[in-house]
């Protein structure tokens, strides 16, 4: 390995997961790849790469991100889900970005601007997410000036998102958002206003309710491989939908040094772990600066040579110690698996966010910009 640390793409994968997200919306609906937060972890550059073509629309957090995926692709539909900042209008309307607007200064910013181009814009409303979004008693004045600047403006999509698909097996808030979502899309329509794309399914509730699903999706997490959540896939289980996902990022190191302490020996900062035995311990190139979480710090785990070692000691800014004391053979730049299969046994995201109490989304995306993303097969 050329570098301490990478983190492997299966194109086989991504695409696998795409074809399932294609299958669940049916033909006449859109798919938005969501590649934010570099493609929640897994590298824009590399993920916009293989969709390249393959998907209608790529959904981003902010112009930088909308304009690395134009360089890739010159002729892909991108859509910014997040704030557009009033300095940053300009430049999205000249690069012809789609753009998400929920606020009147975003459209006064708009109207001000002396440009030959229509800003192309996703009206957000507020259906009980309680975050971006227009309150319903802005909307009648928000497409009042939408409609006088029709010039200007034109009225894309409309969208809005889900507060609690993921976390429960209650369907009654998301029907109630569903409910506002529809209202608010009449009101919109009874304008005059066609918007050809109104979404508002992320990938659990893309999976989980049909009347959901308008004319696109904006699929994240889910094609990555990842589950939205436990219950995601409980709720698909009840009512029998085999759907199958599959990891698309592995993250995988190397041994940099094998050696050996003896019995009552500490390891690492603040001598938080002592050998109960003559052991064997392997240092490994990562650490919390790379996104190998601190909490993991004696609870973690690596694979190598196919066995499970724990982590001893604390995890440092670049660095671990695992205890190979039970795995013989180990040497300096054998394979080490953070996430991902070695042999018969597999680390998850989501085993690693139980251990930290957090979720598999911020597991992947805070792994390290700067280590390298290598597409495999």
């Amino acid at each position: 390995m050329r570098n301490k640390s990478k983190v492997e793409i299966s194109k086989e994968a991504l695409l696998h997961n795409l074809r399932v997200f294609h299958n669940v919306a049916g033909k006449k609906t859109k798919v938005a790849a969501v590649v934010k937060a570099n493609a929640y972890g897994h590298g824009l550059p590399e993920v916009v790469s293989i969709l390249k073509s393959k998907v209608d629309i790529f959904c981003v957090d902010n112009i930088d991100e909308a304009e690395q995926v134009r360089a890739i692709d010159d002729h892909a539909t991108v859509l910014i889900l997040g704030y557009t900042t009033l300095s940053n209008i300009k430049r999205a309307i000249e690069d012809n970005i789609s753009f998400t607007v929920y606020n009147i200064e975003t459209l006064r910013k708009m109207v001000s601007l002396k440009l030959t181009q229509t800003a192309r814009i996703h009206l957000k409303v507020e259906t009980g997410l309680h975050r971006q979004g227009v309150e319903r008693r802005e909307l009648v004045e928000m497409l009042r000036v939408i409609k006088k600047y029709k010039d200007k403006i034109y009225l894309e999509g409309v969208s809005t998102h889900f507060a609690n698909v993921e976390d429960t097996l209650d369907p009654s808030y998301p029907m109630l958002q569903l409910t506002r979502f529809n209202e608010a899309i009449r009101s919109v329509k009874s304008k005059g206003f066609k918007p050809p794309l109104i979404h508002c399914a992320a990938s659990a509730a893309a999976l989980l309710y049909k009347e959901a699903v308008f004319s696109m999706v904006r699929v994240g997490i889910g094609l990555y491989g990842l589950w939205p959540s436990r219950e995601t896939k409980i709720a698909l289980a009840v009512h029998k939908r085999n759907i199958k996902l599959q990891p698309v990022a592995s993250w995988r190191s190397i041994v940099a040094q094998v050696k050996k302490i003896e019995e009552g020996e500490s390891v690492g900062y603040g001598r938080t772990w002592f050998a109960g035995r003559k052991s064997k311990i392997a240092i490994i190139p990562v650490g919390y600066s790379d996104g190998f979480d601190r909490k993991l710090s004696g609870s973690g785990s690596v694979l190598i040579r196919g066995k499970v070692a724990p982590v001893v000691g604390r995890v440092a800014m670049n660095m671990i110690a695992i205890d190979i004391t039970d795995i013989p053979g180990v040497k300096t730049e054998d394979e080490v698996v953070l996430i991902g299969k070695s042999r018969d046994r597999e680390i998850t995201a989501e085993e690693m966010a139980d251990k930290i109490g957090t979720i598999n989304y911020e597991v992947v995306s805070r792994i390290n910009p700067l280590i390298p993303r290598i597409i495999v097969k």
